[in-house]
């Protein structure tokens, strides 16, 4: 047995269930399914599928459903739980709750009640493919779904363009060629990646240029879950000559340090290469 019945306290348990394989769900996260006073989920057949691989019962608990189409009165069922006291845990269909996901509305309205608002965390497809990408990982925005006319996902795309950092998507099979084809016009030829099915039996990892990508689709379609993961947009090389007139004009009001420091952040260079050259250039004279 993996799971143990522990005390929780009142409040609101956001649970984390596994994106593929059932063995990612964290020991954590099984305690506090098998300790809820209420247990609510995103998808009940899901959940109770899940407690059942890990041996969890339900103790005469029934899984209430809340979803974007339950309204509010499955939300306030279960405020109103935690206002007698209780334990609530709820659980996404799969991964992190809230992220592309329901729950915001239960979280929000639990914190502004004064209600504990905690967490089980665990498996997320961002940050999974994120991981597995090949692109950086030193700042990204999740920008969850795309919209499904190419009109209205051309128009986001381009409110996306100038982010500096790795763009992450979710997608469908049925869109996906259509998408990163979009993507591919606004964003020109990108690197990028298709993750899908991660930590399922067919896992797959496609990296490539954005154009590239969307040629690979139409020949080779695919199934599954989808992450799609762009790279950010690069400044343009910055010749020689130009970074040397740079340098100069820098240099007529500044000392070699400081100018070749604004030069550096103008062109978002290393500041000891552009640093190297100001010096040759100060000596030159």
């Amino acid at each position: 047995m993996n799971h143990q019945n522990v005390i929780l306290s009142p409040g609101l348990y956001f649970v984390a269930t596994p994106i593929g394989t059932a063995r990612d769900i964290t020991l954590r996260a099984l305690d506090v399914l098998a300790s809820a006073d209420v247990l609510a989920a995103e998808d009940t057949r899901s959940l109770r599928k899940l407690m059942e691989i890990h041996g969890v019962p339900l103790g005469g608990r029934r899984i209430i459903a809340y979803h974007d189409h339950s309204g509010t009165g499955a939300r306030l069922k279960l405020l109103e739980a935690i206002d007698e006291g209780k334990s609530v845990a709820y659980a996404s269909e799969a991964g992190m709750p809230l992220i592309a996901d329901p729950g915001f509305d239960l979280s929000r309205a639990a914190a502004e009640a004064g209600h504990t608002v905690t967490c089980a965390p665990g498996a997320s497809a961002a940050v999974t493919a994120l991981t597995l990408a090949g692109l950086p990982t030193d700042a990204f925005f999740f920008a969850g779904f795309l919209p499904n006319a190419s009109g209205a996902r051309r128009k986001r795309l381009e409110e996306l363009r100038d982010i500096p950092g790795t763009l992450i998507f979710y997608e469908s099979p049925k869109r996906v060629a259509a998408s990163v084809s979009d993507m591919a016009a606004v964003l020109g030829d990108r690197p990028a990646a298709l993750c899908r099915e991660l930590t399922k039996k067919f896992e797959e990892v496609r990296r490539a240029p954005l154009m590239e990508l969307a040629a690979g689709l139409e020949e080779n379609p695919v199934k599954g879950e989808i992450v799609l993961l762009v790279d950010r947009a690069r400044e343009a090389e910055v010749s020689e000559g130009d970074l040397e007139s740079d340098l100069q004009a820098a240099l007529l009001g500044n000392s070699v340090k400081d100018a070749a420091g604004i030069v550096a952040e103008m062109h978002g260079l290393p500041r000891r290469k552009v640093y190297q050259m100001a010096l040759q250039l100060a000596k030159g004279s």
